[in-house]
C-alpha cells in the first residue's frame, strides 16, 4: 500500500490497517486506509496496494466525501456493459498497475478537494505454497509517510496444529523487535503495530522508514481437511532420500546480461555446481546468437568435473543476440542421447533449467513456433524449469513452454540479490523425492477434484488436491496416494469436527474449504481455457467466488448507482490491472478529474519498473517542450526555433553532477524551404560526471561510455544495463529510461517514420518527470524548473481563434500574452498521442524561461552550461 510520493502534495494519513485470516493454508487479506486531504488545494489521493502475483482480487470499496462505492465482481462483458451505460454521462480515464517483485500493483486515484477525506478498502484472497519447508506470508508495506494509527494483524488458524511460527526481520534494523507473535498449538496471532516514533526515520524525521516486504514464515501438522461440504488434501511426505538429477543448465549470455545480470547469474551457477553429487549428472549450455556446450554430453557431477564446468562459466562474456530455439533444443538432444545410450538411471529426474532476460532475436523468433518445437523434444520424462531475469524478458511464454512441459516458471529481479534467488529457487527443484504421483479417493466419495496427478514432489514443497465432498452416512473422507516406485500411503480426515471447530473460532476464515476449491480449480482451468466449455465454467465460478480473472470485471458502484468504476483484469498481464473512472456531474459527488495530470496517471508504469511518471516535464515533435507546475496546478508550452546541429542544454546540475543535452536534427528538405524546415531531437545525452558515465541516445543506437568502454546496443533487443549509480534500461524498439543515483529519471521516447516519407525522419520524445532530485544548482531549459515559479494568470478572454483563449500570465516579473491551446504526450499513443492543455508561450518561451533560448546552446553533448543566466 502506497500513496503518491511527491513533495508538493499534502495530505494526512488517519489510519492504516492490514490484517490476514490464514486458515488451512488459504488467506483472506484486508488492506484498509483512511486518508484526510489537510492541503489548501484539491489534488489526487492514491491507494496503491502490492498484491502476491497468485491472488484473486474479490472486492474493493471506498468512500469519498460520503458517497460509498461497493464492488461486486461480474462477467466482463456485463460489467463493461454497464459501465459503459454510465460512462456514456461522463468522463472516462485510465489507470494501470504495474510489477513489482513477486507482487502487481493493484492502483486507484481519487481527486479530492482540500479538507475532505477518503476510505479505501480492498481484499484479496491465495493460497499459502510450502517452499523449503516453510510457507512464507509476505505483506507489502509502503504508506510514504508517518501513519498516527498502523497496525497490522496475522492470524493463523491450523485444525491439526502449527509446527513453528516465525517473523524474520525484513524490513529493516529500524523495525528490530517490534512484531511480536502469541500461538498456541492451532492458532498464531502476529501484531505489528510502530508508533509514530517508531516509525520515523530520525527522531527529528517526519518522513517514515516503514517501507519494505512484512513476512510471516511458519509450517504446519499435516492432515487433510474438509469443510463446508468441500475437501482439500495436502501431502508432503518426508524421511524420503533424494533421487538423482540429470541437469542440462541453459544460460543466455547475449549483450543485454552484460553487467550486473550476468555477474550474479555466474555467482549462483558457482554455489549452484557446488551442490551436485556424484549421483548427479549435468552439462552447460550457454547462448547468443550461436549456441555453445560445455559439453556435448552429460557428465557425472564429480569434483574435477565441478571445477572446470566453474571455470568456463566464470570465462563467459556477454554479446550478441538471443537464440532461445536453438538452445534449449540441443538441451533436449543431450537429454535424449543419454537416454538412448542407457546413461539415465530409472529413479532419476530429467531436467532442463533456463536463464534468459529477453526475447528470441536471432534464428527462431516466433514464440508460438519456438512452444512447440521444445514441446516436441521434451520425453515425457523430461521437466523445463524457466527463470526470468527482470520485466523486460516476455515472462508469460516463459511460463508457457515450462508449465507445458512439466516444470514451473519465476521471475528473477536484476537487483543486489539476484544471485540469492537463483541459488533459492535451484534448492526448491534441486531435492526431488517421488516421480509419477497420484491421489485416489474411494469410488463415490468425490466429485469436481482438482488436478490429483503430478509429474514430481520436491523436498519441502507440498502437493494440494481439492473437492466437494458427495453426502454420505460416514463423517470422515480416505485418500490414497500411489507413485512410480510403488509407494502407497493412505489418510483420513474427519469432516465434523473441523466445521465445528470453525465455528468457534474469532478470526478462522470460515468457509476456506470451499474458496479454496474454487482458487484450484480456476487456475488450472486458466491454463487450459482455450475451450469454450472451459471458459463457461471458469466464468461460473469466478462469479460465484468473486474472483477478478483475466475473464471478469471488478464493477465499482455508488450506493445510489450513479456512479461507476470499472476494474478491468487486461489481456496482456504485464500491464496489470486498470480501473476506469466515469465522472458523474453531480455537486453531490466527488470531482474526479478535474486536472488533466489524472488522464495519463501511471500510464508508463510497466514500461518503467514501477516508477510512477504522473507530473512530466515533456519535449517532443518540433520540439515542443511541456511544463507540468504541480504548485500551480498548470502545464506551460512553449517551442524552441533552433537550427539543425544545434545542442541545447536541457539540464544541468552542478551540484549532482548531472548534464542532459538534446542535439537537433532537421527535416529532410526535398521541396521545403530552407527556412521552413523542421527540427526534432536526433541524439539525447545524459552524463553523470561523478561516475564519469555518459549514456548516448540517438534513433539508431544506444551507447554506454565510460573511461575505459564504450559499449553499444541497438534498438532491437530489451535489455537492462547497471554501471555503478547509472542504470539503462532500454524497451524494444519503444523507449530508453535513464536513472542515475535514484535520484534522477530521463526517459526517452523513439518514434519511427516511414523511410520513404518526403521531410519527416525518425527522433526522439523526452520525458523528465518533477520527482528528479535535483540540487539548488540545477537550470537548463528543463533544469530550471526544479525550483518552480510563482505563476498567475489573469484577464483570460476570447482571442483571434474562437476555440483558442487567450490571457495575460505574470512569472518571473514579466508580464506575458498567453494563448490557451494544446500539444501532445506521446507516451500512451506514440502515433496520435494525447491532448495535453496547456498555456502557451509565444517567442521561443521569452519571459517564462531564464534569458534567451540561444544562452542554452553548448558545445558538446557532455557540456553544463557555463554563463550566468
Amino acid at each position: 500500500l502506497s500513496t503518491n510520493r511527491w513533495s508538493c502534495l499534502k495530505r494526512l494519513f488517519e489510519s492504516y490497517r492490514v490484517e490476514s485470516r490464514i486458515t488451512s493454508r488459504f488467506c483472506h487479506t484486508t488492506f484498509k486506509s483512511f486518508v484526510v486531504n489537510s492541503g489548501p488545494n484539491a489534488q489526487s489521493i492514491g491507494f496503491h496496494v502490492q498484491i502476491p502475483k497468485r491472488a484473486f482480487i474479490t472486492n474493493f470499496t471506498m468512500n469519498v466525501n460520503g458517497v460509498t462505492f461497493v464492488g461486486s465482481v461480474k462477467e466482463k462483458t456485463v460489467a463493461r456493459n454497464l459501465y459503459a451505460q454510465a460512462r456514456a454521462r461522463g468522463k472516462a480515464a485510465g489507470i494501470v498497475r504495474a510489477n513489482s517483485q513477486d507482487m502487481e500493483t493493484f492502483k486507484a486515484e481519487v481527486h479530492v478537494p482540500s479538507g475532505n477525506r477518503i476510505e479505501f478498502e480492498l481484499h484479496y484472497q491465495e493460497m499459502m505454497y510450502r517452499k523449503l519447508g516453510l510457507y512464507e506470508h509476505t505483506l507489502h508495506l509502503q504508506p510514504g509517510r508517518l501513519v498516527p494509527r498502523f497496525q497490522l494483524d496475522v492470524y493463523i488458524y491450523e485444525p491439526n496444529g502449527i509446527a513453528s511460527v516465525e517473523v524474520p526481520n525484513t524490513l529493516g534494523e529500524h523495525f528490530t523487535g517490534l512484531a511480536q507473535v502469541t500461538s498456541n498449538k492451532h492458532k498464531a496471532h502476529v501484531v505489528f503495530k510502530p508508533s509514530l516514533k517508531q516509525q520515523r526515520k530520525c527522531d527529528n524525521c517526519t518522513t517514515s522508514a516503514l517501507s519494505g516486504i512484512f513476512t510471516v514464515k511458519y509450517d504446519v501438522i499435516r492432515e487433510s481437511a474438509v469443510s463446508d461440504g468441500h475437501f482439500v488434501h495436502f501431502f508432503a511426505p518426508t524421511n524420503l532420500s533424494p533421487l538423482p538429477k540429470n541437469i542440462v543448465f541453459v544460460i543466455d549470455v547475449s549483450g543485454s546480461m552484460w553487467g550486473v545480470k550476468m555477474k550474479q547469474t555466474v555467482e549462483a551457477m558457482q554455489a549452484i555446481l557446488d551442490d551436485l553429487t556424484m549421483d548427479d549428472y549435468f552439462s552447460i549450455i550457454d547462448f547468443n546468437h550461436n549456441v555453445r556446450c560445455w559439453s556435448d554430453e552429460l557428465v557425472q557431477g564429480s569434483t574435477i568435473q565441478v571445477a572446470e564446468a566453474k571455470k568456463y562459466i566464470q570465462d563467459i562474456k556477454p554479446n550478441g543476440g538471443t537464440n532461445i530455439n536453438e538452445a534449449l533444443l540441443r538441451a533436449g538432444q543431450i537429454l535424449h542421447k543419454a537416454a538412448n545410450q542407457g546413461m539415465l538411471n530409472s529413479r532419476s529426474v530429467s531436467m532442463i533449467i533456463l536463464v534468459s532476460d529477453g526475447d528470441p532475436t536471432v534464428g527462431e523468433i516466433k514464440l508460438s513456433a519456438i512452444q512447440k518445437n521444445v514441446k516436441k523434444i521434451m520425453r515425457e520424462d523430461f521437466s523445463l524449469f524457466s527463470l526470468g531475469i527482470g520485466f523486460d524478458v516476455d515472462y508469460d511464454f516463459l511460463e508457457r513452454i515450462a508449465t507445458e512441459n512439466r516444470g514451473v516458471a519465476q521471475r528473477i529481479y536484476a537487483n543486489k540479490d539476484a544471485s540469492e534467488q537463483l541459488r533459492r529457487f535451484y534448492s526448491q527443484v534441486s531435492s526431488p523425492l517421488l516421480r509419477k504421483i497420484t491421489v485416489l479417493f474411494p469410488e463415490g466419495s468425490v466429485s469436481d477434484v482438482t488436478q490429483n496427478s503430478f509429474d514430481k514432489y520436491f523436498s519441502g514443497s507440498e502437493l494440494v488436491v481439492a473437492g466437494k465432498v458427495l453426502p454420505s452416512d460416514g463423517t470422515s473422507l480416505n485418500s490414497f496416494i500411489t507413485d512410480r516406485l510403488d509407494l502407497s500411503l493412505q489418510t483420513e480426515a474427519d469432516y465434523m469436527r473441523l466445521d465445528a471447530e470453525l465455528a468457534r473460532q474469532q478470526h478462522a476464515f470460515t468457509g476456506f474449504a470451499r474458496q479454496m476449491w474454487a482458487y484450484i480449480t480456476v487456475n488450472q482451468l486458466l491454463s487450459e481455457s482455450r475451450k469454450r466449455k472451459i471458459t463457461q465454467r471458469i466464468l461460473n465460478l469466478a462469479v460465484e467466488h468473486q474472483f477478478v480473472t483475466p475473464l471478469t470485471a471488478l464493477l465499482v458502484e455508488s450506493e445510489e448507482a450513479n456512479e461507476k468504476l470499472l476494474a478491468d483484469s487486461p489481456k496482456d498481464p504485464r500491464k496489470g490491472f486498470r480501473i476506469n473512472h466515469m465522472e458523474q456531474h453531480s455537486k453531490h459527488l466527488p470531482i474526479w478529474f478535474h486536472c488533466h495530470s489524472v488522464i495519463y496517471l501511471g500510464q508508463l508504469c510497466h514500461y518503467s519498473n514501477s516508477f510512477l511518471w504522473v507530473f512530466c516535464l515533456t519535449v517532443d515533435n518540433d520540439p515542443h517542450f511541456i511544463i507540468h507546475l504541480p504548485k500551480n496546478n498548470m502545464d506551460v508550452c512553449f517551442n524552441i526555433d533552433s537550427k539543425p546541429g544545434h545542442i541545447l542544454n536541457l539540464v544541468s546540475d552542478p551540484g549532482t553532477g548531472v548534464v542532459v543535452n538534446g542535439q537537433l536534427v532537421g527535416s529532410k528538405r526535398v521541396g521545403v524551404e530552407k527556412e521552413n524546415v523542421k527540427t526534432y531531437f536526433g541524439t539525447i545525452s545524459v552524463f553523470s560526471k561523478l561516475d564519469g558515465i555518459m549514456v548516448t541516445v540517438s534513433t539508431d543506437r544506444i551507447q554506454l561510455t565510460d573511461s575505459k568502454h564504450n559499449h553499444s546496443f541497438s534498438w532491437g533487443a530489451t535489455a537492462d544495463i547497471t554501471q555503478d549509480r547509472v542504470k539503462v534500461s532500454i524497451v524494444k524498439d519503444s523507449q530508453v529510461t535513464v536513472t542515475v543515483d535514484e535520484k534522477i529519471r530521463v526517459m526517452m521516447l523513439l518514434h519511427r517514420v516511414w523511410k520513404k516519407h518526403p521531410t519527416s525522419v525518425d527522433f526522439l520524445g523526452l520525458y523528465i518527470p518533477n520527482s528528479n532530485q535535483y540540487s539548488s544548482k540545477a537550470h537548463g531549459l528543463i533544469g530550471q524548473f526544479g525550483q518552480e515559479p510563482e505563476v498567475r494568470v489573469y484577464n483570460l478572454h476570447q482571442g483571434a481563434d474562437p476555440l483558442k483563449k487567450e490571457a495575460t500570465m505574470e512569472v518571473k516579473g514579466n508580464k506575458l500574452a498567453v494563448t490557451r491551446g494544446w500539444q501532445k504526450d506521446y507516451r500512451r499513443d506514440k502515433k496520435r498521442g494525447s491532448d495535453i492543455f496547456c498555456w502557451f508561450i509565444h517567442n521561443s518561451g521569452k519571459g517564462f524561461i531564464d534569458g534567451h533560448y540561444t544562452t542554452y546552446i553548448v558545445p558538446r553533448l557532455d557540456s553544463f552550461l557555463q554563463r550566468p543566466l
